[in-house]
């Protein structure tokens, strides 16, 4: 009666993740806007970084 219980709440988890990851990368429109968004906060991070060593 356990693993039942235990199987189903991995699978409420699995699908909660799903539905997570399909949510932020919808946000983004297409994978390649995610990659757009994480460059810009890359960028973002270097120039704070340039700023705080001169």
């Amino acid at each position: 009666m356990e693993m039942l219980k235990l199987k189903s709440l991995k699978q409420r988890l699995l699908a909660i993740v799903i539905a997570t990851t399909f949510g932020i990368l919808g946000g983004c429109a297409t994978i390649e806007g995610a990659g757009k968004d994480i460059q810009s906060a890359g960028e973002a991070v270097e120039e704070g970084a340039e700023e705080a060593s001169n």
